[in-house]
């Protein structure tokens, strides 16, 4: 009987190195032209079915309203009014996932998101003069918002969207799996059981990115690790790496024609405010306390949604997105130096805000940064955990103060080649 692997740790169980397993996976990788539908986003009449499907939802307005404002959407009529009507007319206008995404998300739903949520949300490192398709690696910390800000950049230069690779386990409702789907969702099956499903599930999902990267010639946006960064440190699983190499490994590819097909850019993104720094703090304690007594932690079936509209909904104050510089081979000779070129660009590249820097002299004693949050009011900003224990504050604090420390790493790391 094989192994039975980690529901969430998928990418992380790849251990295809021996020369039997890449025989297998070459074998398969051989078999003449392969179908994505079971994972890529919908396509043709799969994709105006689905929106047919959404247009009947019958509280899709209200849900798409309320999700966003939080508030009571009969306090503005007109608002409400006026988005039920761009809503449907978009539901029934749309014909494939790149016009949904214009149209609606950015359109719609990220412009409300800005509007109810977002102080300032600011961008780097795009330009329409460059636009070949790309693999965009990206620090996690929000469940839906991270792809979809890079949407909203793209779309704001005129650019084309990106698909963005997700878990499975999102897919909690047919009306859920509609909404990403039609959103250029690539799902990653978390739901396998052996070592053999899962290599073989790897090299489906590594195949699949690629195809659309070069056939379909659209970018794509995954996370640089399974799940979100509930510490505040954005550091690369190089599995995640390994993976997208191994639909060129299996062909006798090079890494450097995997670089050099794939366009591997880092994206950075930060949010002065975290909504969801309190419950990724809990969930660690509570990962900690199972692992002692169970050895394992589930999460609860709507857990992440809970998790995903209270990114969406609450105060996130000043936002960015800095897209850094395709890695080239010269600088990258295998998956681990890639993993780590990635997080060199991510931290160099977050946009620290006066949370971040009095978190690390809070937590530090000092007054190193005080400058950058002079106007800061550090009082109400702790208030917001009182009610908290010792373990939840120290862990929310840490979030915000860690990068900081892998910024001033990077910066002496820096020094030190000099």
């Amino acid at each position: 009987m094989e192994k039975e692997i980690n529901r969430k740790g998928m990418i992380d169980s790849y251990a295809a190195d021996s020369e039997k397993d890449l025989n297998k996976l070459k074998e398969k990788a051989s078999q003449g032209v392969e179908d994505f539908s079971d994972i890529s986003p919908y396509e043709g009449e799969a994709f105006l079915d689905a929106m047919k499907r959404l247009e009947q939802y019958p509280q899709l307005v209200n849900n798409f309203v309320d999700v966003v404002s939080g508030r009571n959407r009969f306090v503005n009529k007109w608002k409400f009014f006026h988005t039920k009507k761009n809503l449907l007319f978009m539901i029934k206008n749309v014909k494939n996932c790149e016009e949904c995404q214009k149209l609606i998300l950015c359109g719609i739903f990220m412009n409300m998101v800005e509007s109810a949520s977002i102080d300032n949300f600011t961008y780097s490192g795009l330009s329409k003069d460059d636009e070949k398709p790309c693999l965009y690696i990206s620090n996690h910390r929000d469940i839906l918002l991270d792809a979809a800000l890079l949407c909203q950049a793209l779309y704001r230069e005129d650019m084309n969207t990106c698909n963005m690779v997700i878990g499975n386990n999102l897919l909690v409702n047919p009306f859920l799996t509609d909404v990403f789907k039609v959103n250029g969702a690539i799902t990653v099956n978390r739901d396998l059981h052996s070592v053999s499903d899962s290599k073989n599930e790897l090299l489906h999902l590594s195949r699949c990115i690629r195809h659309w990267i070069t056939d379909e010639k659209k970018s794509v946006w995954i996370a640089q690790k399974s799940g979100r960064s509930k510490d505040g440190l954005d550091i690369t699983n190089p599995s995640i790496i390994k993976m997208l190499y191994l639909s060129f490994r299996v062909e006798g590819k090079s890494f450097e024609e995997f670089l050099n097909t794939m366009n591997i850019k880092p994206v950075s993104v930060s949010y002065q405010y975290d909504p969801c720094d309190i419950t990724k703090s809990q969930e660690v304690i509570r990962k900690l306390k199972a692992e002692g007594v169970f050895n394992v932690y589930k999460k609860k079936k709507y857990e992440d949604i809970i998790d995903m509209v209270r990114g969406v909904r609450h105060y996130k104050g000043n936002v960015n997105i800095s897209v850094g510089e395709a890695i080239r081979a010269d600088s990258a000779k295998d998956f681990r130096a890639v993993a780590r070129e990635v997080d060199r660009q991510i931290h160099l590249n977050y946009k620290l805000s006066d949370t971040n820097y009095f978190c690390y002299d809070y937590l530090n004693g000092t007054d190193t940064f005080k400058d950058f949050y002079a106007d800061f009011n550090k009082k109400s900003f702790l208030k917001n955990y009182k009610a908290f224990n010792d373990d939840v504050k120290n862990l929310v604090y840490n979030q915000y103060a860690n990068p900081v420390r892998s910024y001033l790493e990077e910066k002496a790391l820096m020094e030190q080649k000099k």
